[in-house]
């Protein structure tokens, strides 16, 4: 079956010193969650917002594809993605309080994008504001629709954007960063709510993250980003079974364990930052972090098959983990 979303060798930069996203390749398939996870900076999403065309103008971006079904997301015309916006993709950005406009109530929110795309009567859409607040958990959702946003939690605001963004029954939900600033409890909440919203509904999900623990409980498939690349791509169990990049071993070493406590070791890290790359720069964007970078890292590296069948981008041989407890990255 044809990806619902199907993105080859994107690239983004910022004039002349910044490449944000350095050819990246993903897929996202009809029905799945994908996620793409990585730390701040390193591209994840640039990549999102580049989906519904949404970057600055300064922005300089290219693929060799980058289309959703039959759609070339890059040399449609502004009223194609104008038709897509908010109807077949739908976007959940970062700060649900940046991003709902605290000058106009939830239900005259809610209903705008509605009304341009699907037509009906007011009351018809603020019906189906009503039924979607109640279906995401939002108590007395009558009364929240004539609220504003500083009136409601943050949690609530949360789950306010996630219904607004399913008020046009959308193929593709972008959910970027959708439990930042949230306590754990509501964070819990807020996932559970996307998994059983994507069953019931059928919705692909990609979910953008640096909590790799979001990403063992809810995805199905995961894509490791690093300095503007995919570094391991593949099924979230043969990536976290098996994690074959470096950098992907190092993220995992950072996630708190029980056994850990146990044994008495230290908590992992990875010291340093994602690095600022210029559009000339060739070879794996990790290796001024990996104490098992080579001369060879300097040169361009595609990605490969790994044992655990995920793919990786990285030169070194397959079990190299074995005898690196540290997972090769440099303390």
């Amino acid at each position: 079956m044809a990806p619902l979303v199907d993105i080859s060798r994107l690239k983004i930069s910022f004039g002349p010193e910044i490449a944000a996203v350095r050819g990246l390749s993903l897929q996202i398939h009809e029905g799945t969650i994908h996620c793409l996870v990585g730390e701040s900076g390193c591209g994840k999403s640039i990549t999102a917002l580049s989906i519904l065309r949404l970057l600055t103008r300064n922005a300089s971006v290219s693929a060799d594809r980058l289309t959703y079904r039959d759609v070339d997301l890059i040399r449609a015309p502004d009223r194609e993605i104008r038709r897509l916006s908010g109807n077949e993709i739908a976007m959940i950005f970062q700060d649900p309080m940046t991003s709902l406009n605290p000058a106009y109530t939830i239900g005259s929110q809610m209903t705008e994008g509605y009304l341009r795309h699907r037509g009906g009567t007011r009351a018809q859409a603020m019906a189906r504001a009503e039924d979607l607040l109640g279906r995401v958990g939002v108590t007395a959702a009558g009364m929240r629709l004539g609220q504003f946003p500083h009136q409601l939690s943050g949690g609530l605001r949360q789950r306010v954007m996630i219904a607004m963004a399913l008020m046009c029954e959308p193929k593709l939900l972008i959910a970027d960063e959708p439990t930042t600033a949230l306590d754990v409890t509501v964070q819990a909440q807020i996932l559970r709510l996307l998994k059983d919203l994507q069953k019931d509904l059928g919705l692909s999900i990609l979910l953008i993250t640096h909590d790799l623990g979001i990403v063992a409980r809810i995805a199905d498939y995961i894509d490791v980003m690093y300095a503007g690349e995919v570094v391991e791509t593949g099924p979230v169990e043969a990536v976290f079974d098996n994690p074959s990049h470096p950098y992907t071993r190092g993220l995992l070493d950072c996630i708190p364990r029980p056994e850990k406590r146990i044994k008495g070791e230290e908590l992992g890290s990875i010291p340093g930052t994602v690095p600022r790359l210029s559009p000339k720069f060739e070879g794996c964007g990790f290796r001024d972090r990996c104490r098992l970078a080579s001369e060879i890292c300097a040169r361009p590296v595609d990605i490969r098959q790994a044992p655990g069948g995920q793919g990786v981008r990285c030169t070194l041989p397959a079990g190299w983990h074995l005898n690196q407890p540290e997972g090769g990255v440099r303390q």
